[in-house]
């Protein structure tokens, strides 16, 4: 434990704090429990600075988008010899398991189906509303949240391979405050990104639980029961510190490489056995609304609608505040994995790659699923009325052949995607409280490991992870202020870079 640092001691200590207050039973405490005070401070947020959100993350689209296009785009993230460390398909592999990947199997039919009961706007159960649910759900997944990871994710590849500063993200800020950074501020900013990706990252772990267990009790009757969802984090967690323990280049590089082959298996199962041409119909034309919209959906603020503006805050600013919490988590593993590509070849494929794959996914799930209730009198809704979202890919994949299997096989595939994130993000945290060391010991990752996993337990044992999923959400407010000055400390150094270039050209010449 030589290298780490007092962010280590620090976020150790309150995470510890917070699992405890979380413990403390609502009727001992009923005013100030956890659940309560981040419930309200978390409403304050949304309520009062929605419109900060949706403009910062329409801002790190545009950034992304500039990087592209602009004259910084051949710029490469390690020095010009390097080359990169994995093949793209991996490199594909990593992010995407790392960044959503649960998420897309928890939320694929589930979330569609909800927006198609309940839309943003217009009537319910309609064609439009349909149309609209697909299209809000590729917002929600879509170039988004795939532009603030690749912000902060580029931001900490560029100064650790190129400048050779410390993998943490108060490094990068140094260009616009300098040594003061290296000082309390900078402690400041690594203890916010350690305490979003601590109860970000547990609160996947709690709920990848609860689908676990949802979905071994829809395919094999047994009750899902709190003990169940306990076992399976106890189980799950004792493979992800095996993964952990085996480093990035076995444990996470397989584990990712399986991922995207069941993902795919699966995907490619439902596209063919489910309505194929409505389908791909289906996500066609939603997917070019989505296009089209863009802009107005980024933007999209309803002041003189309190209905309207309740369906956004629900989701669409809680989704960007969830992005941008999870954002330091999913960054720094990005940016570890990305060493000699270039800044084109980087935004590219991280903005566009998930941004597709993620599109045609709902599209055959969610499409599956409002096909099933339009045309062939399937209530998959009820089935989420009466347990849960987490049984909505379940009650889905009962209308197909052999559905049990199948459903088996995503119950794997859940397994795999929960071991990958937790494995990830032990690395991350290992990462961010040894001074940005690419290579952290192990036993500061058990550390992590054992913290993550004991506060998801701790906390679906006395129900609230609801609690610590506001509280990562919380962080995203001040984290959100760092990336935007990130996003100009990036451009500094670019501008800098540019210069010495320049210089350099005009002295040979």
């Amino acid at each position: 434990m030589k290298k780490v640092t007092r962010v280590f001691y620090i976020s150790a200590f309150i995470a510890v704090l917070f699992i405890i207050w979380g413990i403390i039973p609502k009727d001992v405490w009923p005013n100030a429990n956890l659940d309560n005070v981040t419930t309200i401070v978390q409403g304050f947020l949304v309520d009062k600075f929605g419109w900060f959100y949706l403009i910062s993350a329409t801002a790190f689209v545009i950034f992304a988008i500039y990087l592209i296009f602009s004259k910084y785009g051949n710029i490469k993230l390690g020095k010009p010899g390097d080359k990169p460390e994995y093949s793209y398909l991996t490199w594909f592999a990593m992010l995407f398991s790392a960044g959503m990947g649960i998420g897309l199997v928890f939320w694929g039919a589930a979330e569609p189906l909800s927006h198609f009961h309940t839309p943003p706007y217009g009537d319910a159960e309609t064609n439009e509303a349909a149309k609209t649910a697909m299209q809000y759900s590729f917002f929600h997944w879509g170039l988004h949240p795939w532009a603030i990871y690749a912000t902060i994710a580029l931001a900490l590849a560029y100064f650790k391979f190129r400048k050779q500063a410390p993998g943490v993200v108060s490094a990068i800020l140094e260009p616009l405050f300098g040594d003061r950074i290296k000082g309390t501020w900078g402690t400041v900013v690594d203890f916010i990104v350690v305490f979003a990706t601590i109860f970000g990252v547990s609160t996947s772990l709690g709920l990848g639980a609860i689908q676990i267990s949802g979905g071994l009790s829809f395919v094999t009757g047994m009750e899902s029961t709190i003990t169940l969802q306990l076992i399976i984090i106890a189980i799950v967690t004792v493979l992800y510190m095996t993964s952990a323990m085996t480093g990035l280049n076995r444990g996470i590089k397989y584990l990712s490489n399986t991922n995207l082959i069941l993902a795919f298996l699966l995907l490619v199962f439902v596209l063919i056995l489910g309505p194929t041409n409505f389908i791909m119909n289906f996500f066609t034309t939603s997917f070019g609304s989505y296009l089209q919209n863009l802009p107005s959906m980024s933007l999209r603020m309803t002041p003189f609608s309190e209905d309207n503006a309740g369906w956004i805050n629900g989701w669409t600013i809680f989704y960007w505040a969830w992005w941008i919490a999870w954002a330091p988590f999913v960054g720094t593993f990005i940016a570890r994995v990305s060493r000699g590509r270039t800044i084109r070849e980087f935004v590219l494929g991280v903005l566009l790659v998930p941004t597709i794959f993620g599109a045609l996914w709902f599209a055959v799930f969610g499409g599956s699923a409002i096909h099933l209730e339009s045309f062939e009198g399937v209530n998959i809704m009820q089935h989420i009325n009466n347990t849960g979202e987490e049984v909505a890919l379940f009650a889905l994949l009962e209308n197909f052949p052999i559905g049990g299997f199948i459903s088996i096989i995503a119950i794997l595939l859940i397994c795999t995607f929960f071991i990958t994130s937790a494995d990830s993000a032990t690395f991350v945290l290992g990462m961010q409280t040894t001074g940005g060391s690419l290579y952290p010991p192990n036993s500061v990752k058990f550390v992590w490991g054992v913290i993550q996993s004991g506060a998801a337990a701790v906390l679906l044992w006395q129900g609230g992870l609801n609690a610590l999923q506001t509280a990562s959400i919380i962080a995203a407010f001040p984290f959100a202020i760092i990336m935007i000055l990130v996003v100009f400390s990036l451009i500094k150094s670019f501008k800098q870079e540019a210069k010495e270039v320049d210089l350099s050209s005009r002295r040979k010449g």
